[in-house]
């Protein structure tokens, strides 16, 4: 009887869902007004000569305020949408003021400082791993209850006990004064206050009542917990990566220089970039000023073609050099590293003795740093003391000798010579970049069911003919991944260069082994002219996006071509 008196809960609370969701309407309520209010407030303080910040931050108000008027009459239709969307706003908003409040406070240098005292605590962790260990020596004694609960205390008693000593060692308590101190005026309190007001409100809606109530179902709980465990990457993915990229294509219509202000110029910097001239000569040995107007273009090249003498050119000679060393260095690394990786993939696809070992070694120069493997191979460059002459100078020695013929040792100048640098940069990067497509590679080849190898023996193919008509078609895929990562993995060079080739400026001898990340390091990072570095990451970016849309694009074609 007294339980046919009872209404459901999901009744009770859909006809009274109680005051926190009114709490919460009046909220977001004020949130909105607040929001829109210091978006107008900004408004009118902001200028054409505002920061990108200032601009930043009105354009988040009023994505804030939008939201907010937005969730108030789904919070009071009690629908679901309104309960995820004041979620994510209160989420946000908690974020914001705690990671805003740790800067205030001097947080962020308060743990480089703990940091820097880090070695005085190391011996009191030791004690805290002793602590740990003591405790579990009670899992021993599971029969006998007095006996492990003793250990288990004095574990937990020793782990405090060090741990305490650990944080008063690093300077915790100097720490927490210095922290203590910087309450000294309305902004860290407002931050604090407004950090604690929406945890609260993140509480209140998050309630399994407030739930039942806003109509949330087993799915909406699922999307709700999957999107706070990926939050800290899509967060860290729209400030680190997609917000600092749009930044990037804003700053590449202006000729900021990263400390002043950023004055736009429109398509400039992108036409200076492309801009070329192109003349014909009377002979080739003519002077390119009687062509070209020298004051604008530098002399690109010049060559015959069809009888005629022509010259090309450019406002900026650098780009197009660079644009050049960098697709000879993608022409010649990209074979270089994929082909010989396909080939040891499939012998080392086989159960021969000791294939274990040898995967392991090939795979071993793709985990090293690359600034380590570029160190050890300017060694081996060494025009007097590296091995790779020593080789060169005995082959010649051993021939001479052998054979009677006088072969003359040309004493090659690795990394210093112009015609041989970008070579030696592509050598290095190709025995670097080997072992991962070759890992690559056999994953796609151990794929490959062996029935249709046994099926080809059947009917009498060899080596060869299974390799090109089972192997390759069906190893596309991996192919194309393969290739295109290769491909922007050769496009964006820069690191190879920088450390095996030390000149200043980066990209020597004589701009040979410069590539466009250099050039546009150059004109950001040492030049200080961001608009225009800017501008060059876009149009690589461009070429990039181009070579990998013509792969993605070939790539399909072929299979359709396979499958018909």
């Amino acid at each position: 009887m007294r339980a046919s008196t009872q209404k459901p809960s999901t009744s009770a609370t859909d006809h009274n869902p109680g005051i926190w969701l009114n709490v919460l309407a009046a909220w977001h309520t004020l949130l909105a007004f607040g929001c829109l209010v210091g978006a107008v407030w900004l408004w009118q303080r902001n200028s054409p000569e505002a920061s990108w910040l200032q601009w930043l931050f009105l354009i988040a108000l009023v994505i804030a305020a939008t939201a907010s008027a937005i969730s108030v009459p789904l919070i009071l239709r009690r629908d679901h949408r309104g309960r995820i969307l004041s979620l994510t706003i209160d989420y946000l908003g908690f974020l914001f003021c705690m990671l805003v409040s740790m800067h205030v406070l001097g947080i962020f240098t308060g743990i480089d400082s703990l940091a820097g005292t880090f070695g005085r605590g190391i011996i009191y962790l030791a004690g805290v791993f002793a602590g740990y260990l003591i405790n579990t020596i009670g899992d021993r004694y599971e029969n006998y209850p007095r006996r492990e609960q003793f250990f288990r205390r004095l574990g937990k008693a020793v782990m405090a006990i060090f741990g305490l000593l650990f944080l008063f060692a690093v300077g915790i308590v100097p720490g927490i004064i210095s922290l203590i101190s910087r309450f000294n005026s309305p902004l860290p309190f407002a931050l604090t206050a407004g950090m604690l007001l929406f945890g609260l409100m993140i509480w209140a809606m998050w309630r399994q009542s407030s739930a039942q109530a806003m109509g949330a179902k087993n799915i909406h709980e699922e999307i709700l917990n999957g999107y706070l465990f990926l939050s800290p990457n899509l967060l860290g993915f729209l400030f680190f990566f997609a917000g600092p990229l749009l930044f990037s294509l804003y700053v590449s219509f202006t000729d900021w220089d990263a400390f002043g202000s950023k004055n736009w110029i429109g398509l400039t910097n992108y036409a200076k970039i492309i801009n070329l001239d192109i003349a014909t000569l009377d002979s080739l040995d003519q002077r390119a000023s009687e062509a070209l107007d020298v004051s604008i273009y530098d002399e690109l090249t010049r060559f015959s073609l069809i009888g005629k003498h022509i010259i090309i050119g450019a406002e900026d000679k650098l780009f197009w050099l660079a644009l050049r060393n960098t697709f000879v260095f993608s022409l010649l690394a990209v074979p270089l590293s994929v082909i010989p990786a396909l080939l040891l993939a499939n012998l080392l696809n086989t159960k021969l003795l000791g294939m274990k070992f040898y995967r392991a070694i090939y795979f071993l120069p793709s985990i090293a740093a690359v600034v380590g493997v570029a160190l050890i191979w300017q060694w081996l460059y060494n025009a007097a003391v590296g091995y790779i002459n020593y080789g060169i100078t005995s082959t010649i020695n051993f021939l001479n000798s052998v054979l009677g013929v006088a072969i003359i040792d040309p004493q090659i100048r690795w990394l210093s010579d112009t015609s041989t640098a970008l070579l030696a940069v592509v050598i290095m990067s190709a025995w670097q970049w080997v072992g991962f497509n070759t890992v690559l590679f056999l994953a796609g080849l151990q794929s490959i069911p062996g029935e249709l190898y046994e099926a080809a023996i059947v009917d009498g193919a060899g080596r060869l003919a299974k390799f090109w008509n089972i192997t390759i078609p069906l190893l596309a895929p991996t192919t194309f991944f393969v290739v295109t990562t290769t491909i922007i993995q050769a496009l964006q060079l820069f690191e190879q260069v920088y450390v095996l080739i030390p000149t200043e400026p980066p990209g020597g001898p004589n701009n040979a082994t410069l590539s466009l990340v250099l050039y546009l390091y150059q004109k950001g990072f040492q030049r200080f002219d961001q608009g225009y570095a800017s501008a060059v990451a876009w149009v690589l970016f461009v070429v990039i996006f181009s070579v990998t849309l013509f792969q993605f694009l070939r790539q399909r074609s072929g299979q359709g071509a396979y499958s018909a």
